[in-house]
């Protein structure tokens, strides 16, 4: 659906109103759009009623837009964004990737617009930027941290539920380093959850601490307690060089892998259940030559990859972390692995990502 005027962005703040009284509720969502309530007030803490995620709020909010999509044929969309410098703002792929020429405008939380130009997209990490002349002068970056969050740490998710402009929900971090799936066939590594209230239209906002740094970006909710976000680590390598060229170039290795459980492991002849299984090897690939793969009725045919230039592969999130977090095209890695009962040494130099992708195994997509 479209949102590109005013009138009908009103239209979509009580469809939205009317979900929430009818029950299904925005968990703990609270919608502020800057207009003054019946008594007068702003509704950020006038009345003498403060906390720090009122603080977070105004100090963040400005910075965090709604993205509004039109498509061919009238189709579009909308979700959210934010600012990370006086030119750029950060959403996700996915919200603008049917977006036609100048068919991007976003609104501030003043409620000025804004045509946005798409300055680059990347399918495998869900992200985009976007450029805006003439940027409010009430958005100014938010920064994004280099770091894995910690678990357990509060977190506020900003944005547009299902249409609700300037809205917060309150939440922690649930869990780090986790896979989700993604129509490229391959996976999202090092994604961030988050029990915080993620509902349509909050994709491509901000995930911030209590001290307004940005701990990832929404991409995707499954239930009003389950949502994920793009690491920031990702996105620090990613953003930049959409800003620059437009692309990123991802890592590539060319295997599909498994977990190794105890079964498994029995059947390799490994002491415990660690690293992860070669189950495919594409042809032509990095991979192609270095490594051997398992086949279904001889497991211990494969190798198992047990480290990465030292550094300890307990499973596949880990493996697909440490190839996007830490590696980039033309990288030579050393690969610790067991075969056929021996540990060795063999040596993959990366390439970049294809745009297709091996046929997957129902169990995990591999990188």
């Amino acid at each position: 659906m479209s949102s590109d005027h005013p009138t009908r962005r009103r239209a979509l703040r009580m469809i939205g109103a009317t979900v929430a009284v009818g029950g299904i509720g925005l968990g703990s969502s609270v919608a502020q759009n800057g207009q003054d309530g019946e008594d007068g007030s702003s509704g950020e803490g006038d009345d003498g009623v403060d906390s720090p995620y009122t603080a977070v709020y105004r100090d963040t909010i400005d910075s965090v837009v709604l993205v509004t999509v039109t498509g061919p044929r009238g189709s579009g969309g909308l979700g959210s964004g934010f600012v990370i410098d006086e030119q750029h703002v950060v959403t996700n792929n996915h919200v603008v990737e049917t977006a036609s020429d100048d068919g991007v405008e976003i609104q501030y939380s003043n409620e000025e617009w804004r045509t946005a130009s798409i300055v680059g997209t990347d399918l495998y990490s869900d992200l985009a930027v976007l450029r805006v002349e003439n940027m409010p002068d009430v958005a100014s970056g938010l920064p994004v941290v280099d770091r894995e969050p910690t678990i357990g740490q509060e977190v506020l998710a900003l944005g547009n539920p299902l249409g609700l402009d300037a809205s917060v929900s309150q939440g922690i971090i649930s869990g780090v380093d986790r896979v989700l799936p993604s129509p490229s066939g391959f996976s999202i590594p090092a994604a961030i959850q988050t029990d915080a209230s993620v509902n349509p239209g909050n994709s491509g906002g901000p995930l911030v601490g209590l001290e307004g740094d940005v701990y990832g970006i929404v991409s995707s909710g499954v239930g009003q307690t389950l949502a994920f976000a793009i690491s920031p680590r990702l996105a620090n390598r990613v953003i930049p060089a959409l800003i620059e060229d437009g692309t990123y170039e991802h890592p590539y290795m060319g295997v599909a892998v498994q977990p190794v459980g105890p079964e498994i492991a029995d059947a390799i002849g490994l002491e415990e259940a660690t690293g992860v299984l070669v189950t495919e090897v594409v042809p032509n690939s990095p991979a192609d030559g270095v490594l051997q793969s398992a086949t279904v009725d001889s497991p211990d045919s494969g190798d198992v990859i047990v480290a990465i230039d030292g550094q300890q592969i307990q499973n596949q999130a880990q493996l697909l972390s440490t190839l996007a977090l830490e590696t980039a095209p033309g990288d030579t890695v050393e690969l610790t692995v067991v075969r056929s009962g021996d540990e060795q040494s063999v040596e993959v130099t990366l390439e970049s990502r294809p745009e297709s992708q091996l046929p997957q195994t129902p169990i995990e997509p591999g990188p």
